[in-house]
C-alpha cells in the first residue's frame, strides 16, 4: 500500500532546526541482469532533528550532487515529502516510514557564503 502523493510536511513544526550528519547510504541501480550497477539511484543522509528528537533519514535523487556538509552544519530540505510502505504479515501489517526531498541545503549565513564563493569563482564560458 502507498499514499497516492505523499504527506506534505511542515518543516518547522515537524523537525525544528536540522543538522547534518553524514551520508548514511547510497541505492545503486540493478542491471537488466540483475545485478548491482554503478549508477546511484538515491542517496540517503542522516539528520539531527530538534523537534523530532533523534536522528532522521532524508533521501536525495541521484541527479542531486552528493552533499559533503560539514558536521552539525545547520541545514534546510527543500520539498519534503514523507511516506509509507505496508507490507502484509500474519499479524497485520509491517509499515516502514520515509522521507524524500528535492535537495539539502546550508541555512543562513553557510549557504549565502557559498553563493558569494561561487560568483567569485570563473566559470567555465568566461574562460
Amino acid at each position: 500500500m502507498r499514499l497516492a502523493q505523499g504527506i506534505v510536511i511542515d518543516k518547522e513544526k515537524t523537525f525544528g532546526l536540522l543538522k547534518f550528519s553524514a551520508l548514511r547510504r547510497e541505492v545503486f541501480l540493478q542491471n537488466e541482469d540483475g545485478t548491482v550497477s554503478t549508477e546511484v539511484k538515491e542517496r540517503t543522509y542522516d539528520l539531527k532533528s530538534r523537534e523530532q528528537g533523534r536522528m532522521i533519514q532524508v533521501s536525495l535523487p541521484a541527479s542531486v550532487p552528493l552533499k559533503e556538509f560539514d558536521y552539525n552544519a545547520e541545514v534546510d530540505i527543500i520539498n519534503p515529502v514523507a511516506d509509507t510502505v505496508a507490507n502484509a504479515t500474519f499479524r497485520g501489517a509491517d509499515v516502514d516510514w520515509y522521507i524524500k526531498a528535492d535537495d539539502l541545503v546550508l541555512r543562513g549565513k553557510g549557504a549565502s557564503g557559498i553563493a558569494e564563493k561561487a560568483s567569485k569563482t570563473p566559470s567555465d564560458k568566461d574562460k
